[in-house]
């Protein structure tokens, strides 16, 4: 039986590991530019993310107390939601735990979390395609629509 619990300050590690895991996945399988993400910060993220709640992050926990997954979402706002809704920002489950529901349990919950926080969507943004069809192929199985463009980003210079 896989359980869902927020993280603490005692997760950093575990969560640190799994998220190191998951870039390094991007990574290889689309550009192979180590340079793509910036993981150095995680720490600071981590705390910070923890003290203002506007993200926060779930662990998936199997039946020997291992962290075997997360998931992380933030709350947003806009008109074309029609209010407030969530954002999954990262969802990972170790590759050996793939195919056992872990990913169904993360989203599950979260579903759950959105209901109670009165949230009337939760949105994901996939990693790229074709080399994550697999990933887009769980997102649909789940209930989520192909909505449409491409995710794009500017970096800001503080």
């Amino acid at each position: 039986m896989i359980r869902v619990e927020q993280c603490t300050f005692d997760d950093y590690e575990g969560i640190n590991e799994l998220f190191r895991k998951l870039i390094n996945e991007i990574v290889i399988k689309t550009t192979g530019n180590p340079n793509l993400f910036n993981i150095t910060d995680t720490l600071e993220i981590f705390k910070e993310s923890l003290n203002n709640g506007m993200y926060s992050i779930y662990k998936a926990i199997n039946q020997e107390q291992q962290m075997i997954g997360f998931i992380s979402l933030c709350e947003c706002l806009s008109l074309y939601a029609n209010g407030r809704f969530g954002i999954i920002q990262e969802l990972y489950v170790l590759e050996e735990y793939r195919s056992m529901r872990v990913g169904e349990v993360l989203i599950s919950f979260v579903i759950s979390l959105a209901k109670t926080n009165g949230w009337k969507r939760l949105e994901v943004c996939t990693p790229p395609l074709p080399e994550f069809e697999r990933s887009f192929s769980f997102y649909l199985k789940q209930g989520f629509e192909v909505t449409s463009g491409k995710k794009m980003k500017i970096l800001i210079d503080l």
